[in-house]
């Protein structure tokens, strides 16, 4: 077993509010009209919900909205986050310290988001890798194409690569890499050593996974949000998470606290697989 964590995210409703509609908001397009008619017209006929809402991201930007680089980076340095999530990863690292010298821990996202939001938000220095919907840009810099799309059974690719070490300059120089079977010895983070903190449904692939191979899945949501809630107890109902909790990330909040405690578990079975 050994001796790394992995704690992997989703990001949109899990660390922040949905920052798609934070691009909406900034280019003043009526966010209710976007998602349950244009982007639901699409799925209506037979569109993946992501692929969806980045056409029509596509078209706005054609129609009018002139969506740039810069425009998307704007909006990620904006981006509010969920309670807590900024102090997060420091207060984390501090009693992650206090547990083991020995034992590293890393922090990935994998998200069906944005990808140049997402690295350009307040937190994104403390990932080791970011995954997440890519867009390529025309000469005037404005939103041409998808370049990478993620989305359900797509987020269980990369908690492969995160298994197989195959992440920073090495997670681009060969895509099919990810296919090649290694030995069980050269398995850089196993799933039992990873924590996976979402919040939806394209989420259910990972939780499923993870806690199939005996590591942590937890499920938050937005606490004023009851259709959020009632989706996150459907996870917990049908045993895809191990714990279901508030996206709240404040020191001592029952969220922290539990992953504080699955981090604690990881580090006892390493530290006793390594006698």
């Amino acid at each position: 077993m050994q001796n790394k964590i992995a704690l992997i995210f989703d990001f949109d409703d899990t660390l922040v509010p949905d920052s798609t509609n934070a691009l909406l908001r900034h280019i003043e397009v009526d966010i209710k009209e976007f998602w349950t008619q244009k982007v639901q017209q699409l799925m209506n006929s037979n569109w993946d919900p992501v692929p969806a809402y980045m056409y029509m991201l596509l078209k706005e930007s054609q129609n009018g909205k002139h969506i740039s680089k810069q425009t998307l980076q704007e909006v990620g340095r904006n981006l509010l986050f969920n309670e807590g999530v900024i102090d997060f990863f420091d207060n984390i690292k501090s009693d992650f310290s206090a547990l083991s010298k020995e034992i590293e821990l890393e922090f990935y996202i994998v998200s069906g988001g944005i990808g140049e939001i997402i690295r350009n938000s307040a937190i994104s220095q403390h990932f080791t890798h970011i995954w997440s919907c890519e867009l390529a840009y025309n000469k005037e810099d404005l939103i041409e194409f998808p370049s990478n799309i993620v989305s359900f059974t797509d987020k269980t690719r990369y908690l492969f690569q995160i298994s197989k070490g195959i992440v920073g300059k090495k997670a681009f120089s060969n895509p099919y890499e990810v296919n090649n079977k290694i030995e069980a010895d050269k398995i850089v983070i196993p799933f039992e050593n990873m924590i996976y903190i979402g919040d939806g449904y394209t989420d259910i692939p990972c939780f499923s996974m993870i806690k199939k191979n005996e590591g942590f899945t937890f499920a938050v949501y937005n606490q004023d949000d009851k259709d959020k809630y009632s989706r996150a107890l459907h996870f917990m109902e049908q045993n895809r998470v191990t714990n279901l909790h508030s996206a709240n990330f404040t020191k001592s909040s029952d969220l922290y606290n539990s992953i504080l405690l699955a981090i604690q578990s990881i580090i006892e079975k390493i530290k006793e697989n390594l006698k």
